[in-house]
C-alpha cells in the first residue's frame, strides 16, 4: 500500500487531480483517527482532514521516498497540521492526550483499531521499540522529546518548564532525536 501512495504522491506532485481523488480513501480513516486523537473533537478533526488533503495537493513535490515511508510522510502532514491547530487554540498551553478522564498510554494513542491485526502487531512491536529507545535517554531529554512531540509544546515552552536557555533546549531535543534514530536503526 505504501508502494501505491508513493506513486500517488508522484502523480499529485504533477497536479494530476485523479490521483487526489484515488489517494483520499487509502488515507482519510486513518487520517481522520490520528486527527481526532490529537484534536479530541470529531468535527475538528472532519475540518482538518480536509485541510491536510489540501496540503498534500501543495507539497506532494516534496516527498522524498529516501527520507521515509509515504504513508508516514502523509501522517506527518497531519500531525503537524493538528499541532498548528492545538497551539492557535488560547489553551493550548498545558495540552494532554487524554480520553476518558485518563491520560493514554503512548502505544494506545498510535495503534489505529482500524487497522488489521498484522498490521497492528507490527505497529505495537515498532512502538515499543521506540518506548524502549525512550529508556535509554536521560529522564529529562525524553520528557522533553515527549513534551515537543506529543504534547504539542512549544520550544520556549519546554525551555521554561526545565528552566534552561532556549538554544539549550534544541540542542536538547536535536540530540535525543538523533540518539532515538540510531537506537532505533540498530
Amino acid at each position: 500500500m505504501t508502494d501505491d501512495i508513493s506513486a500517488l504522491l508522484t502523480r499529485l506532485a504533477n497536479k494530476d487531480r485523479a490521483a487526489l481523488g484515488q489517494l483520499y480513501p487509502k488515507v482519510a480513516s486513518k487520517l481522520l483517527g490520528l486527527l481526532t486523537r490529537m484534536l479530541g473533537d470529531r468535527d475538528e478533526a472532519e475540518d482538518a482532514l480536509q485541510e491536510v488533503i489540501i496540503r498534500l495537493w501543495q507539497r506532494a513535490a516534496t516527498y522524498d521516498p529516501q527520507k521515509g515511508t509515504a504513508m508516514g510522510w502523509v501522517c506527518a502532514i497531519a500531525r503537524n497540521h493538528a499541532l498548528d491547530r492545538l497551539r492557535a487554540r488560547p489553551a493550548a498551553r498545558g495540552h494532554r492526550i487524554v480520553t476518558g478522564g485518563e491520560e493514554m498510554d503512548v502505544l494506545d494513542t498510535i495503534a489505529d483499531p482500524a487497522m488489521g491485526v498484522e498490521d497492528q502487531t507490527m505497529l505495537r512491536a515498532r512502538m515499543q521499540a521506540v518506548v524502549a529507545c525512550f529508556d535509554e535517554l536521560p529522564e529529562d531529554r525524553a520528557r522533553a522529546v515527549k513534551g515537543a512531540y506529543l504534547m504539542g509544546l512549544s520550544y520556549q515552552e519546554l525551555a521554561t518548564k526545565f528552566d534552561v536557555p532556549l538554544n539549550t533546549m534544541r540542542t536538547w531535543l536535536r540530540r535525543a532525536l538523533i540518539s532515538l534514530r540510531e537506537c532505533l536503526d540498530r
